[in-house]
């Protein structure tokens, strides 16, 4: 397999890691929509500030420690995928998501390395990624890729210590907390989400000053990722989010525009408090992504 091809699956690899939870980058598009199983339920709720009813949110969100998540992420013609399983928060990032790739240009290139799903493991020091057969064989046997977080930040710049920085805080509350260091939030009403009363809250975001704000970035980092999210035409994006009566977040949507096409991103969140437990894969099947990228480089 050439060098390009490794390292374009490869860190395409890591970047689903990151969408595929909760955070995500786009531009502005609409208000965010109800799902098909949602519903207006017509009843009122007590009178709460928008914001300090989102910071209850994020604390009980937080402190819930662990939550089943389904979602459903399009980035315009390049990909589409639906990402299922658990995440775990209490100590470090953990768990275990199945990531399908439904359709666009990735799809198709997935599809030719005999797989259009991927197993995805999160633990607190870094990402596992199983790949297909076809990716297996012609990567020296083995089936699974580790990401070291901190390998991340060498490999993509700016871009990949934000990378890093946005895989290591995959976790449900990071969109109430986008919508709390907007300063721009509403309240829509109350709706059913999957059958569920819940409170609905609607913002817009800065994605660059975001970044700046809910990261660890350097000043000189932070100006490289503002200086390629403006290529990528990535401004602002809208955030949607439904809280239910124990405030916890049950639903969000992230919409927005970029160069590649339309981004969405619609997430679910059940029984907090799940259960997870996550194995690191075997080191005998497993290839680190630097190492990888070493290898093809020197037989390329």
């Amino acid at each position: 397999m050439k060098s390009t091809t490794v390292r374009r699956i490869g860190l395409f690899a890591a970047v689903v890691a990151a969408l595929s939870g909760t955070a995500a980058c786009s531009s502005a598009d609409s208000s965010g929509g109800s799902g098909k199983d949602d519903g207006a339920s017509g009843k009122g709720a007590t009178q709460v500030s928008p914001i300090a009813a989102l910071r209850s949110a994020e604390k009980s969100t937080d402190g819930a420690d662990s939550a089943k998540v389904e979602s459903t992420t399009t980035m315009g013609s390049l990909m589409s995928m639906t990402a299922d399983g658990a995440l775990g928060w209490s100590d470090g990032l953990s768990g275990n998501l199945v990531i399908t790739y439904t359709g666009g240009t990735m799809a198709d290139t997935m599809r030719q390395l005999g797989s259009t799903s991927m197993e995805a493991r999160y633990l607190p020091d870094a990402y596992y990624a199983k790949m297909g057969e076809k990716f297996a064989a012609q990567a020296g046997g083995k089936h699974w890729i580790r990401y070291g977080y901190e390998d991340l930040a060498d490999l993509g710049g700016s871009s990949g210590t934000y990378l890093k920085d946005q895989m290591q805080n995959t976790t449900p509350n990071q969109s109430v907390k986008l919508l709390l260091a907007s300063g721009d939030v509403k309240k829509v009403g109350t709706e059913k989400v999957r059958g569920v009363d819940a409170t609905h809250y609607s913002g817009t975001v800065d994605v660059a000053d975001l970044a700046g704000k809910n990261s660890n970035l350097t000043a000189s980092q932070l100006a490289g990722l503002k200086k390629q999210l403006t290529q990528a035409g990535v401004t602002t994006e809208t955030v949607d989010i439904w809280v239910d009566g124990k405030d916890l977040l049950v639903k969000k949507v992230e919409k927005g525009e970029m160069t590649a096409g339309q981004y969405t991103q619609t997430a679910y969140y059940s029984d907090y408090g799940v259960k997870v437990s996550v194995a690191k894969p075997a080191a005998s099947d497993t290839e680190d992504f630097k190492q990888l990228l070493k290898q093809q480089g020197s037989s390329s």
